[in-house]
């Protein structure tokens, strides 16, 4: 499962957006927190500072904080400035439990905020309350069967549950209803991101086909989209087929925005090296195995046929 979720991580690329995975939700989701609050830059390069590593000062000063806020709440149960307050210094303290209390009361006052809504699901899912995050994710797509974030949360949380099937249903029913959607309401649905995320957990089941098949199609669609391109790049890779893989990732990172064609290239060069160290293991056995028959058999024959002439042949002088 860990390899999955690391395999989820490296999709946060190809989607081109922030997408929650549940792994280390702190340091995750803290950039979108940041970006909802409209808080200073430098609070991402402080959030993965974890409290083994953060100075007992800092930890001081940091629960002080969420103290100062939680006093203000209990005066003010609806102040929105003082519940993000406390969110953030949660999220910096990776206080989980105390940051769904202040989403809980922050998805309450603003139903229509699907970003409060996806970091509480993250949030419930990284407690182990799966059950909770099932049901804020599913509300969130019964009104925005399109939004990006939770169609990704809630697809990782059925592969974490082992329900692959399910997440392939919920990710091709979002398909069929896109053109009647896109319909209403242009742009509601993001097709191409919802191809990518069904092409990897096909990937991720080693249905490599309809993998490929998902990303044909999407760049059949939209071939300047470079994600559907990098995916299917990394599905040639994985399967060590890098001669059909290098010129994917060529066109990717020609196609892709600036900030993301380092990390193309570097993804290129990564599993170049580990497909030639297959054959090792069937060379073992075959040099183990030559010696054994050889030792057990010369011993076994030389032994038993030394004594039987000898006895057979001192009785008969005897007799005569």
């Amino acid at each position: 499962m860990s390899e999955k979720l690391g395999r989820w991580k490296l999709y946060v690329l190809i989607l081109g957006l922030v997408a929650f995975v549940g792994i280390g939700l702190a340091p995750i989701i803290t950039p979108l927190v940041n970006g909802v609050m409209g808080a200073a830059q430098t609070t991402s390069s402080n959030t993965p500072a974890t409290p083994t590593t953060t100075p007992n000062s800092q930890q001081g000063e940091l629960e002080a904080q969420a103290r100062g806020y939680e006093l203000v709440v209990q005066r003010e149960p609806n102040n929105e400035t003082a519940l993000r307050g406390l969110l953030e210094t949660r999220l910096k303290l990776q206080d989980i439990p105390g940051a769904i209390a202040a989403l809980e009361k922050l998805v309450a006052l603003n139903p229509e905020r699907t970003d409060y809504a996806v970091l509480l699901a993250q949030g419930k899912q990284q407690v182990g309350d799966r059950d909770g995050a099932s049901t804020v994710y599913r509300s969130i797509l019964e009104t925005q069967p399109g939004n990006i974030n939770a169609l990704q949360g809630y697809v990782n949380l059925l592969l974490m549950e082992n329900r692959p099937e399910a997440a392939i249903g919920l990710l091709e029913d979002t398909l069929k209803t896109a053109p009647q959607a896109n319909q209403i309401q242009p742009g509601s649905i993001d097709v191409v991101s919802v191809q990518v995320i069904l092409g990897q957990v096909y990937a991720d089941q080693q249905r490599y086909e309809e993998a490929i098949a998902v990303y044909d199609e999407a760049m059949k669609a939209e071939p300047e989209d470079f994600r559907p391109i990098y995916a299917k790049a990394i599905v040639w890779q994985n399967q060590g087929k890098m001669a059909e893989a290098k010129p994917l990732f060529e066109t990717a990172a020609k196609l892709a925005p600036p900030q993301y064609r380092d990390q193309i290239q570097q993804q290129a060069q990564q599993v170049a090296p580990a497909v030639p160290a297959t054959p090792q293991p069937e060379a073992a056995p075959e040099v183990d195995s030559t010696p054994a028959p050889e030792t057990d058999s010369t011993p076994a024959p030389e032994t038993d046929s030394t004594p039987a002439p000898e006895g057979d042949s001192t009785p008969a002088p005897e007799a005569e």
